[in-house]
Order: C-alpha cells, then structure tokens, then sequence
C-alpha cells in the first residue's frame, strides 16, 4: 500500500480545469498545482488564461497550459482539448467546472412565471450541455490512453435540495427580488445524474466520475444574507472558497481510488437536516 502522501501527491498528472478563473476555478487549480498537477487552464477570454497559467507555473514550478475554450461549443471543446494532448501528451484529470449565471442578472433573476426560454437555453447550454461534451471528449482521450482517469463535476446542494427564498426575502438586484433560479437546480440536478451515468459505463475502463455539491460560498455577500443563510447551516455559517479544495483533491488522487459515481455534499451539514 502506498503511504497516504503517495495517495494524494499528483506528480506528473495533467489536470483540465474548465470554468478555471472564477472565483473557484482559480482555488482549484491551485490546489491541483501544489500538489504537483500540471494543469490546464480553460476559460473564455484566452489571454487571461495564459496569464494565470504563467501565474501557477511561477508559483509551483511546473509547466501550465491556458486554453480559451467555450464548453457549449463542441468544436472550441474538441479543439481545446487536443491542444492539452499535443502539449502534454495526455489528460489524467478533468475538473468540470464551467457554470454560468447569464451577463444579464436581472433576467437571470426573473420569476418563474416570467422567466425567458432563451435565458433557460442559454443557461443549460454551459451547465449541463458543456458537462456532457467536456466529459465527452475527455473520456475518449482517457479510454485511448488505457491508463484510467479521474473526472469530477461540479453539481451544487440546488440540485438535490428546494431552495429557501426566505433567505432572500430584502435582497434586490434593480428593484427585483434575487431568488435561486430553477434552471440552475434544473441543471445541477442534471450534472448529478450525468455523473451517475457516467461513472457506471466508464468503470470497465477505470475512470472514475464523481461530483461536488458545495453550498452557499462566502463572495462578498452583505451580513444579512449571510446570518439567514447562517441560520439555517449546523455549522452556522457560509462556506469558505477554500474549504471547498480538499473535496477536488481527494477526488482527483489515488486517495479516493474505490470512489465513483458518487455525490458529495458539501454543504456544513445542510443536507442532513
């Protein structure tokens, strides 16, 4: 058995990370980077990607890749990702990260009984679409590299958990009421079964498929927000962006070698309520 250091280290391992300069993403791959992942950094705007690739290799010491890449079109996915196999030679990890809200918050935020189909297809294009061809491309990647793999995704507690809009009961957004959309739970309940799918017809070929389902994360919310959510938490409080890592971590390395197919919550106890 290797000792609990070999398990986790990801020396030599090539990570994508898609959704990489959020305010997540960016955690992410620096964790995948300090435990020595080189990883791929895949977001929209190209140059800022390669800036903070350059910002990783400097900090860890190891070779990095940005990559523009729009997830809900299959040819930038395509493309994208044999940019990472020429220049790497492989891909060992894929982080599936990519969500979006819509650059128009206030249509994001529009009632259900009023809410936009475009916005919803929108949405649903890079939500759940762009998991499916991430997660398509790379797991052709790992099935011809016969050496297995780790795929995780990014779901939320929306996805298997009604919101609470008594939380945001005095919050407004241009006079309208800030609520938790029901295509984002649509979506994130979406990516939980993919996963499942995922995992079971993938396990022949060992690679494994697991999701993350972080709660509310702490981004500059205003104290009343904060203490009702709070309240309703066992640990009384929002997550930390950096609480969330140790889950990517785990799931990414040999560590977590017997774990597919599952959902992992984490949320301060929320969930078990």
């Amino acid at each position: 058995m290797s000792s609990l250091k070999q398990l986790f280290d990801l020396s030599g391992r090539i990570a994508i990370v898609t959704g990489a300069t959020g305010m997540l993403g960016q955690r992410f791959c620096h964790g995948l980077a300090e435990l020595g992942a080189s990883v791929a950094v895949f977001d929209l705007d190209e140059n800022r990607n390669e800036e903070f690739a350059a910002e990783l290799a400097l900090t860890y010491g190891t070779k990095m890749l940005g990559v523009g890449c729009d997830v809900s079109d299959p040819s930038s996915v395509s493309d994208a990702v044999d940019r990472v196999v020429s220049e790497f030679g492989q891909v060992n990890i894929l982080h599936n990260n990519a969500a979006w809200k819509s650059d128009d918050l206030e249509a994001f935020y529009e009632p259900l009984e009023t809410y936009d189909y475009q916005q919803w297809r929108d949405i649903s294009a890079v939500n759940i679409d762009g998991m499916f061809l991430m997660a398509q491309a790379v797991g052709r990647q790992m099935i011809s590299q016969g050496r297995g793999g780790s795929i995780i995704q990014t779901g939320s507690i929306m996805g298997f958990l009604a919101p609470d809009n008594r939380i945001y009961e005095g919050s407004e957004l241009g006079g309208r009421a800030i609520n938790n959309p029901p295509v984002y739970s649509a979506t994130k309940a979406a990516v939980i079964g993919l996963t499942r799918h995922l995992a079971t017809h993938w396990a022949k070929d060992n690679i494994r498929v697991n999701a993350i389902s972080p709660g509310g994360v702490d981004n500059n919310h205003n104290d009343e927000f904060k203490n009702r959510y709070g309240g309703r938490i066992p640990l009384g409080r929002m997550a930390q962006a950096d609480e969330i890592v140790g889950a990517v971590i785990y799931l990414a390395s040999d560590a977590s070698s017997f774990v597919t197919g599952q959902n992992l919550a984490i949320d301060g106890g929320l969930s078990a309520w």
